[in-house]
């Protein structure tokens, strides 16, 4: 098992292989605007709808879930699908609807709600629609539960998760054809939230500045750590600068495609033949250790993304520009297929509107967020 070290060049929670450094520590378009990196998908995507005789056959690819999972859809919509198997991997959650009542109120009602479930401090609250890591935050007892709920939109809805006994992270994305059996894992990507170790002496933010990856992106971490920026960070003492661990966020992504194994595959394989309906996506995983993640066993799911989430090995930092659009570009075509044999099974694609109103109901959800940690 790996231990963690108090290295800031090299310090990873517990289980994760050590985090190598040296080199370049981005890729020349790895914080590009998104909009730039998917035009060759939107070419694509118009191509195979003349091919495949629709505009909108993507969003059918997970009939299980409103459109595929695309946008606008509630994270819990997959767990809800989930049978009892499936749901022994999950990590136990409950939903909480943010309401006008008094703020103690709604504290209240949401402390009573998580001991109801089981679920006790520091839980992790998130919003049930959003992406990219947005609002995520751990909260660690009643008075940041209460500071996270008044910053939330009245009418949103917070899913709250039980945290998991492991901080080693993971990406796994699966792809399985519905007339057939057994699936594939497509990626494997480690995820790091980045560190800095403090020397008794330097200031949070020399410690940013001075780190090779985390030096570059001090707009992410400036207003997030305010409160702590010009605080000189005990000696030996990790300081977290993520939580959630979101690409966007600040998060090291490295892919791990050496980890996959059969074993993991048979997990994976019993675990969506339990959630009916869902065909494609990105599962979000906590492990012991890279050694159990590839025997598919100690590991809790956290999230399963649908038909929007990516191969997160894109980002690493050693992936060419000329594979990421490879790689997107082979996604997006699997989702015409399984969106084609969908149709033939006799779902009915969705208008391409149903995808907009969906789109600009979670854009303006996100904006209202918390910030996250």
């Amino acid at each position: 098992m790996q231990k963690s070290t108090t290295d800031s060049a090299s310090y990873v929670p517990a289980g994760m292989p050590a985090l190598d450094n040296s080199g370049r520590s981005t890729s020349f378009f790895e914080f590009w605007p998104m909009w730039l990196i998917y035009v060759p998908v939107v070419i694509q995507w118009l191509l195979l709808a003349v091919r495949y005789r629709s505009l909108s056959l993507p969003l059918i690819a997970n009939p299980g879930i409103p459109l595929s999972g695309m946008v606008g859809v509630s994270k819990s919509a997959v767990f809800d699908l989930a049978g009892d198997t499936a749901r022994e991997w999950i990590l136990p959650w409950i939903l909480f609807e943010v309401t006008g009542q008094p703020l103690e109120s709604q504290c209240a009602k949401a402390k009573q709600a998580l001991s109801v479930a089981g679920l006790e401090f520091p839980v992790v609250g998130k919003p049930n629609i959003g992406c990219r890591g947005a609002g995520v935050r751990l909260l660690n007892d009643a008075a940041e539960l209460q500071d996270y709920l008044q910053g939330f939109p009245e009418g949103g809805c917070i899913q709250f998760q039980k945290l998991s006994q492991w901080d080693a992270e993971a990406g796994v994305f699966y792809v399985r054809d519905p007339e057939k059996e057994r699936g594939e894992i497509t990626s494997l990507t480690l995820k790091y939230t980045p560190y800095v170790v403090g020397d008794g002496q330097r200031q949070l933010s020399e410690l940013v500045a001075a780190d090779s990856r985390a030096g570059e992106l001090l707009h992410l971490y400036r207003s997030r750590h305010a409160s702590r920026w010009h605080d000189v960070i005990a000696k030996g003492e990790p300081y977290r600068l993520v939580f959630s661990a979101s690409h966007c966020r600040g998060a090291v992504f490295r892919d791990a495609a050496e980890l996959i194994d059969q074993k993991l595959l048979q997990s994976l394989d019993k675990i969506f033949e339990d959630i009916p309906g869902f065909y494609y996506g990105r599962l979000d995983v906590k492990f012991k250790n890279v050694e159990s993640l590839s025997a598919g066993v100690d590991f809790n799911i956290i999230e399963i993304n649908g038909a929007s989430s990516e191969s997160i090995n894109i980002w690493d930092r050693n992936a060419g520009l000329s594979t990421a659009i490879k790689t997107l570009l082979q996604q997006y075509h699997t989702l015409f297929k399984l969106g084609n044999i969908s149709r033939k099974r006799g779902a009915s694609p969705p208008g391409l509107m149903a995808l907009y109103r969906a789109w600009r109901f979670e854009n303006n959800l996100v904006k209202q967020y918390p910030q996250n940690d």
